[in-house]
């Protein structure tokens, strides 16, 4: 098997935005190359206690995409044929938009051709079970430990789809679900990814969850980890494609019948979902984002406000923000 390597030179502080606006382009399972030191929450999840000294912080980064090559040398991405030079100037285009509000440092890019790369299963040593508060969050490859017996335990394995939980956007939408999920509730999750948001749904009581994802590997991801959790299949339904724009897929997922809509994306992607998903929700209906890095928390409360939705809760965790709304709403 063959792939297309795509290796950006940027600044530690550009990774996780670049990452994220390159996932809304189709780009995932970024590879990181840093030199910043490990935290102590990273090295009890990789089981470490005392790394050997490293060189020091430069603050420079390389972020390395794969996109599998066609035996015809065309690249598949987002499902889609396309090729080197056409990903490559999205690249280069998303690159600039960045720069304009953002230190993205040099910004070159490289291509290079590589085979056999198991990039599905390399990340697989680093990631180790953890906690999101008071759920354990495990791997399929591990078992729990001592004391852990009668907690409540999430096996996930996100293999080619975006989401372990390990991120703050995740785990801020984890806990408002986990608020606003009542036995009975019918669940939106748009881009689930590796459908970590509605299978943790139907554990806290939601009685259905529909999921939708412009990655056609969502769909066994979503599968996997539904069996692994022990989820009845027929209570998560999936569908790929585009719901901003695409009628047929708002029809399938239906109007009107959703207590819960929550998607997990970029700020620029939620202000363009949240006028459409509102169709989704029923009245008193709960909107939950989230993927909104902090300078673009006025842009989605903006737009879940002009949508007719009542601002009830903006929450953050590091640079990361969480906006909720509630359909109904009328001003007194």
């Amino acid at each position: 098997m063959k792939w297309m390597k795509f290796r950006i030179k940027t600044v530690t502080e550009a990774e996780d935005i670049i990452i994220s606006t390159f996932i809304d382009i189709g780009l995932e399972g970024a590879q990181i190359e840093d030199k910043i030191p490990l935290t102590a929450l990273e090295k009890e999840q990789m089981f470490v206690d005392i790394l050997p000294e490293g060189p020091e912080d430069d603050g420079i980064a390389y972020l390395s995409f794969f996109v599998e090559e066609m035996e015809d040398g065309s690249l598949e991405v987002m499902g889609e044929r396309t090729d080197a030079r056409t990903v490559l100037e999205n690249v280069k285009r998303e690159l600039e938009e960045l720069r304009q509000f953002c230190d993205i440092g040099e910004g070159s890019v490289t291509v290079d051709e590589t085979e056999d790369i198991d990039w599905v299963n390399n990340w697989k040593q680093y990631f180790h079970q953890f906690y999101i508060d008071d759920i354990l969050v495990i791997p399929s490859w591990e078992e729990a430990g001592a004391g852990d017996e009668g907690k409540m335990t999430l096996h996930i394995d996100p293999g080619t789809a975006f989401g372990t939980g390990m991120h703050e956007t995740t785990q801020l939408c984890i806990r408002q679900l986990r608020k606003y999920v009542k036995p009975g509730v019918r669940l939106l999750d748009v881009g689930t990814g590796s459908g970590i948001l509605a299978i943790l749904s139907l554990m806290f009581g939601a009685d259905h969850a529909v999921g939708t994802d412009l990655d056609i590997c969502a769909v066994e991801a979503v599968e996997q980890n539904c069996a692994a959790n022990g989820i009845d299949p027929s209570r998560f339904e999936m569908m790929i494609g585009n719901i901003i724009t695409d009628k047929e897929v708002q029809d399938r997922v239906g109007h009107g019948c959703y207590d819960i809509v929550v998607a997990n994306i970029l700020a620029d992607v939620l202000v363009a979902l949240t006028p459409v998903v509102v169709d989704q929700l029923k009245e008193g209906g709960i909107y939950i984002t989230s993927g909104i890095i902090d300078d673009k928390e006025a842009a989605v409360t903006a737009a879940v406000r002009a949508a007719g939705l009542e601002v009830v809760e903006v929450n953050r965790q590091g640079e990361w923000v969480s906006v909720t709304g509630r359909k109904g709403f009328r001003e007194q």
